[in-house]
């Protein structure tokens, strides 16, 4: 079975790196504009508590809403291809990186806070200086739930046209064919491992000093 695999992928390899490249591309891209949207909402929401409950509630909501539904349900507005999957994807990965980051907002110890203060900073240098520096360990591991789930949904946008590695895999579910099954899910997996292990590692440097 290894050996017919890897023969199927040598025969088309083109069509897979295109894949792989579309999948990259979607996955990060939404998590871009997911961290971009749910960071200052995080940031938001510790600041003003009763404007939390409401905003998570919404995006809570919306995640409970499976994928491939919010792709039928965007479909006569933005059409089939990229734009649609992409919206799909960033409605799943906004929550997690938003919880996380008011989270951290939250749970630094008032005492920290106080101190600064007492420095003289004023609400904008205890955001940048303090706040999210404090916070940053819960809002990469927001990010890296969020990466994961993104990676591993955007195989979905295959049924819309817009490619990627679930190409690969539905075609192989079609066929019957195990081969292009597992060369798409194994590759699915891989790249989820590699962004995990990548994030894992930013976290680690980014967060040194506050293991020192």
């Amino acid at each position: 079975m290894l050996t017919e695999v890897i023969d199927y992928l040598l025969k088309h390899i083109d069509k897979y790196y295109e894949a792989v490249e579309i999948h990259i591309t979607i996955s990060v891209t939404a998590v871009l504009i997911s961290i971009i949207i749910a960071v200052p909402l995080g940031i938001l929401c510790a600041r003003f508590t009763k404007a939390s409950q409401p905003i998570m509630n919404l995006f809570n909501f919306l995640r409970v809403i499976p994928s491939l539904a919010i792709l039928v349900l965007v479909m006569p507005i933005l059409g089939t291809g990229f734009a649609p999957a992409l919206l799909a994807l960033v409605i799943l990965a906004v929550p997690p990186i938003l919880i996380n980051t008011y989270l951290g907002i939250k749970n630094i110890d008032i005492s920290v806070l106080e101190s600064a203060k007492g420095m003289g900073m004023d609400k904008r240098k205890m955001l940048l200086k303090i706040e999210v520096p404090l916070s940053m360990p819960l809002i990469i591991t927001g990010v890296r739930t969020s990466t994961v789930e993104v990676i591993a949904s955007a195989t979905l946008a295959s049924y819309i046209g817009a490619g990627g590695l679930g190409d690969f895999i539905f075609t192989g579910l079609n066929m019957n064919d195990f081969r292009i099954l597992i060369i798409g899910g194994a590759s699915v997996a891989l790249l989820s491992v590699v962004a995990e292990l990548l994030l894992f590692t930013a976290e680690q440097s980014i967060t040194k000093y506050q293991r020192e």
